[in-house]
Parts: C-alpha cells; structure tokens; sequence
C-alpha cells in the first residue's frame, strides 16, 4: 500500500527545488542547472526511471528469494531512449548476479515485466487535479 506523497517549492527554495515527503521520508527532487534549477536532486523524469529501477530490483529479490534461487545481485540500468508525438520509450537493461540457469533468469525476466510500477507505467493512467481552495 503505498503512502501519500506531498511536494513543496517556493521562492525560499533554490531555483526548483522541490520538498517531497513521504511517510516518514524527505526527498529532493530538481532540475539540472542547463534547464534553470540548482541541481539539488534528481529531476522529476528521472524519479521516474528510480521507481521503475527500485520496483523491479525489489520484486526479483523478493521473488528469488521465495523461490530460494541464488539470487546474489541485481542491477538495473534504466534510460528514457525515445519521447516523440506522445510516446516515450524506456529501456531497461537488468543485470543479475548469481548461479541463476536460463529457466529461472527467463522467469525473472517476466517477473521484471510484472512489478507494480511497470504495469503503471504500462498499463492506462488517470490523473484527477484540483486546485485546494484558498
């Protein structure tokens, strides 16, 4: 279940600068100096490509580890590689560590395909926005 999220920025904060909590949790989130921002964290596009990377190195662990595959290692290098008339490419190259045999790095490759936040970025997406009142 996943918890609220609250961003804030304001003339006080640098450039773009962007306060998110979360739970507990404090993050930053900004853009590169090239696009006007102080650079003080990663821009929002790029958080993106952060879910995706933690959502899929999280579930192949969880998944291999239910399965008691020796699972060592996982990496997970992502990058937007096309965005044009609407649509947007990400490549996502996993890397896994450990004596998987082919059968269970092909699992792992459809669990890949199946962690929560792939099937977001996949699957039909709506967005309701108010403006809270003054």
């Amino acid at each position: 279940m996943s918890r609220p999220v609250h961003a804030r920025n304001g003339r006080s904060y640098p450039a773009y600068a962007t306060q998110l909590v979360v739970g507990d949790h404090h993050l930053v989130a900004d853009e590169p100096a090239e696009l006007g921002g102080a650079d003080t964290g990663p821009a929002p596009d790029e958080l993106v490509l952060a879910a995706l990377g933690a959502c899929t190195s999280i579930t192949l662990r969880m998944y291999a580890e239910r399965k008691q595959w020796p699972l060592e290692q996982v990496e997970v290098a992502l990058d937007f590689v096309e965005r044009e008339r609407g649509r947007t490419l990400i490549e996502r190259r996993i890397t896994l560590g450990g004596a998987l045999d082919e059968a269970q790095r092909a699992r792992l490759l459809q669990i890949a395909e199946a962690c929560p936040v792939h099937r977001i970025l996949t699957g039909e997406v709506a967005v309701r926005t108010d403006i809270a009142g003054a």
